[in-house]
C-alpha cells in the first residue's frame, strides 16, 4: 500500500472517530435537556412550599413523605383519580391500537369500490381539531345520557385517523399480500388470518401507537373536564388542575409537584415495558421496500 492511500485510510478513520464524538457529544446534550426537567420535578417534590418560595436548589429536601401525607389525606380524592385514569387510559389504548389497526387491514388487504375515497375521507379527518367539534359532541353526549360517565373518553377514542395512518404505512412496508393470500389458500377465516398473523407481525406498530395512545389519553385534560363532574370520577389531569387552583391559604405547591411526579409514574412504567418496540417499529414503519 502506497503512502498516500495509507494517508487516506489514517484521516478517513480519524473523521470518522471525529464524528462519532460529535454526535455523542449532541446526544449527550439532548438527553441532558430531556432529563433534567424529571431530576428538577423530583427534587421539588421534596421540598416544602416555603423553601420552593426561595428558589431552585439541586440538593433533595426532607419534606417528601410529608407532602405525600398531605396529598392523600387532603379533600382531592387522588387515588381514585390515578385508577380513573389507568382504567380510561388503557382501554382506549387497547382499542384504538386494535380497531385502528383492523381498519389499516380492510383497506390494505381488499380491493372495493371507494377504497381510496375512504382512505382520503378518514385522512382529512385528521385535519379537524377536537375543539371544533367538542360542542357538537357534549351536546350528543348529553342526549344519550352518558355525562359523567367514562365512555364518552374510551369508544371515541376507538376512530383514532392518525393511528390508522401510521398501521396502514406499517402494513404497506412489512404486510405482503401473499403472505394473506396463502393463509387463505390454507383455509384460515379472515378474523383468524388478522388475530393469528397480522397482528404478530404488527407488534412493533401495535406497541409504538400504544405508548403515544396511552400518553395521550393519560395527558388528556379538555374532554373529561367537560364529560366528568363526580368528584369520585375525576381523572389525574383534573385534579391536579384542582389543587394548582387551590386558595392561598390551602395551596402548597409541594403538594403539586409531588401529584405531578405520582402522575408520570405509569407513564414511565408503560413506556419502558414497551419502548424495545419503539425504535423498530417507527423504522420500519417508516421505510417502505
Amino acid at each position: 500500500m502506497s503512502e498516500k492511500a495509507m494517508n487516506n485510510s489514517t484521516s478517513k478513520g480519524m473523521n470518522v472517530h471525529v464524528r462519532r464524538v460529535i454526535a455523542y457529544i449532541v446526544l449527550g446534550i439532548l438527553s441532558f435537556l430531556c432529563l433534567i426537567w424529571f431530576y428538577i420535578l423530583f427534587i421539588n417534590a421534596t421540598r416544602s412550599n416555603s423553601e420552593l418560595g426561595r428558589g431552585f436548589t439541586v440538593i433533595p429536601g426532607g419534606y417528601l413523605l410529608t407532602n405525600w401525607n398531605n396529598l392523600i389525606h387532603g379533600t382531592l380524592p387522588i387515588m381514585s383519580g390515578m385508577f380513573n385514569s389507568i382504567i380510561i387510559a388503557a382501554l382506549s389504548a387497547g382499542l384504538c391500537v386494535y380497531f385502528s389497526c383492523m381498519t389499516a387491514y380492510a383497506i390494505h388487504a381488499y380491493n372495493f369500490k371507494g377504497k381510496k375515497a375512504i382512505f382520503t375521507f378518514i385522512l382529512m379527518i385528521m385535519m379537524i381539531p377536537t375543539q371544533v367539534t367538542v360542542l357538537g359532541f357534549i351536546s350528543f353526549m348529553g342526549k344519550l345520557g352518558l355525562m359523567d360517565s367514562f365512555i364518552p373518553l374510551i369508544i371515541p377514542s376507538i376512530a383514532a385517523p392518525v393511528v390508522f395512518f401510521y398501521m396502514k404505512q406499517y402494513m404497506d412496508s412489512n404486510l405482503p399480500l401473499s403472505l394473506l393470500e396463502a393463509a387463505r389458500i390454507d383455509g384460515s377465516g379472515e378474523f383468524s388470518t388478522f388475530n393469528r398473523i397480522v397482528i404478530p407481525l404488527m407488534k412493533p406498530a401495535i406497541a409504538v401507537e400504544a405508548i403515544f395512545t396511552f400518553v395521550s389519553s393519560w395527558n388528556n385534560y379538555f374532554t373529561p373536564a367537560l364529560i366528568i363532574s363526580s368528584d369520585n370520577k375525576k381523572t389525574l389531569p383534573i385534579l391536579i388542575a384542582q389543587l394548582r387552583s387551590a386558595d392561598w391559604l390551602k395551596f402548597d405547591m409541594g403538594q403539586v409537584y409531588v401529584m405531578i411526579a405520582f402522575s408520570i409514574f405509569p407513564v414511565i412504567v408503560v413506556y419502558l415495558f414497551l419502548s424495545k418496540y419503539i425504535v423498530g417499529g417507527v423504522t420500519a414503519g417508516g421505510v417502505k421496500e
